[in-house]
């Protein structure tokens, strides 16, 4: 589902060194935690396997294609790829039930069928009474658990999060890692967690460790 080869990622025409040759493969239905400090290099990893950057040399394919055959790449995004980020990013001017439509005007599905899905979805959530609130009026749990919708409406094959507990308490990061996991499991989907967490880590199938943007070796996953 996700081959990486020799990922590398430099700014400042070579001087910021943020991935230093970054190899791996995620098969299908895989969960899989990034593991590392902060700075290490996952959310610049992600945003290039998720197509919001590119790397500056290396070889990267999603899906068995390769990048550069993946444009147009919102396109591609929105039908086969999920985000949720430590803040949630939802638009403040819009209810909840609005920033989970989102993701599918770039697929441009009917008006009736966005909102029939995202209502669907929320409810799903457990936000059934929050469908017409703003970011602003709810707690952070359910901002996180807006987030997460947003991200599966389209039901994708691939789900990034980066430090999805970040910012909650332990209990609500708990509950939304549960959320992503048992949704993931469910349906086939790719986790890919970007986290410090050790206890998130615990709760996906597989490892992955990096520091000073490469993989190193992490005791008990075999992944070098």
């Amino acid at each position: 589902m996700i081959t990486a080869e020799n990922i590398v990622k430099e700014y400042d025409n070579g001087l910021v060194k943020a991935l230093r040759g970054v190899s791996f493969t995620i098969e299908h239905g895989e969960l899989v935690s990034l593991w590392g400090p902060s700075g290490c290099g996952k959310s610049t990893l992600l945003n290039i396997l998720g197509t919001l950057d590119g790397p500056t040399s290396g070889h990267l394919e999603l899906m068995g294609k390769p990048l550069g055959t993946l444009r147009p790449f919102n396109i591609f995004r929105a039908r086969n790829i999920g985000f949720v980020f430590q803040f949630h990013h939802l638009l403040p001017n819009l209810t909840l039930l609005e920033n989970v439509e989102i993701p599918m005007l770039a697929l441009k599905v009917p008006r009736r069928e966005r909102r029939n899905k995202a209502r669907s979805i929320l409810t799903a959530m457990g936000l059934e009474h929050r469908l017409n609130f703003y970011p602003t009026k709810v707690s952070g749990g359910e901002r996180q658990r807006t987030a997460i919708a947003r991200a599966m409406v389209n039901n994708p094959k691939i789900i990034l999060a980066d430090e999805p507990t970040g910012n909650l308490d332990t209990h609500t990061g708990e509950k939304i890692v549960a959320l992503l996991t048992d949704f993931c499991r469910a349906n086939g989907i790719v986790l890919l967690v970007a986290t410090h967490n050790p206890e998130v880590s615990k709760t996906t199938d597989r490892v992955i460790c990096m520091e000073n943007g490469q993989l190193n070796s992490h005791p008990g996953d075999g992944e070098n």
